[in-house]
């Protein structure tokens, strides 16, 4: 356990960044038993952050009691092993509320997810995100997807906003990030994190860490921890051979099952999830399940990526 700054501890995580499910009883409640577990095996397993409540935790679908109920629940599991990141979302008015809830249930930090329905300018982004950061004590990471896309000077005055540590992206424009990087470099002094955020993120790993993007959220060590930690530690030491083998047997495959069917990256996973014996639950409206056939595939694929783990023993 370590009372370090929040960015001190993700800036060279240990392991992979944990986006856990958030777990479903029959009757559709949530079911915090299993969702405490949930995350307890994940932190045993290596992960070096838990972000919970986020985009594979169905933030969507949550109230907001359901909200700090889990995030209580994420920081109870956790036990200061690792800091826990809440999401937050909506309009500015209800994204204030779910990061005062999330700081009330003990979040180390936000994740400050793109504006509900509407498109704004940079002008009124900044705002939004300003306001977000002012609400708590809690430091923020922006995540920049859909319709929260930011050019180079917003994100220089984000990086400039007291309580804003970092930048998530899920929009996967290379061009946009490198041209990011550079403006922060060149006009904020100290350290500003990026994230690789788009689905199954180690997919595009190799390219974000030739942008010196580092770090990346982790769905498949949701339920597959050996092969997202096997895949990190290569990445790590440059250990291409296992690096190659994973992205050509494991996360291609996945990938391409994944784009089979909408909301996958989240409904997928969290078959990933029963399929290793831990029941969650169904994903809620409106995503919906995974079809027989493509779970029959997800366990085959599976399967193969844990064979390859043997193989590089």
């Amino acid at each position: 356990m370590t009372s370090a700054p929040l960015a001190a501890r993700l800036n060279i995580p240990s392991g992979p960044l944990f986006f856990p499910v958030t777990a479903y009883g029959p009757d559709g409640s949530v079911d915090l038993d299993t969702y405490r577990a949930h995350v307890r095996r994940g932190v045993e397993a290596g992960a070096a952050a838990v972000f919970a409540c986020c985009g594979t935790g169905e933030f969507h679908a949550l109230t907001p009691e359901e909200f700090e109920e889990c995030v209580r629940a994420a920081v109870e599991a956790a036990e200061g092993r690792v800091p826990v990141v809440a999401g937050a979302g909506y309009g500015t008015a209800l994204a204030v509320r779910y990061a005062r809830l999330a700081e009330a249930a003990g979040a180390d930090g936000l994740l400050a997810m793109p504006p509900y329905l509407v498109v704004a300018g940079q002008e009124g982004l900044l705002r939004h995100y300003r306001e977000i950061a002012a609400a708590t004590s809690l430091p923020v990471v922006v995540y920049q997807r859909d319709n929260a896309v930011f050019t180079p000077e917003t994100v220089v005055e984000l990086a400039r906003t007291d309580g804003i540590i970092g930048l998530k992206d899920g929009l996967g424009d290379l061009d946009l990030m490198q041209r990011i990087v550079s403006a922060v470099r060149s006009e904020v002094p100290g350290d500003f994190l990026y994230f690789n955020g788009l689905p199954t993120a180690e997919q595009t790993q190799l390219a974000y860490r030739a942008l010196g993007v580092t770090l990346y959220s982790s769905a498949v060590f949701c339920f597959a921890p050996e092969i997202a930690l096997a895949f990190h530690q290569a990445l790590r030491s440059g250990d291409d051979s296992v690096v190659e083998k994973l992205l050509d047997g494991f996360y291609r495959p996945f990938v391409e099952l994944r784009a089979l069917g909408r909301g996958y990256a989240v409904a997928l996973v969290k078959a990933g999830v029963r399929l290793r014996g831990l029941d969650v639950g169904e994903v809620r409206p409106p995503l919906h399940e995974p079809t027989e056939d493509h779970v029959k595939q997800l366990a085959e694929v599976i399967e193969r990526g844990y064979a390859l783990l043997e193989e590089a023993k």
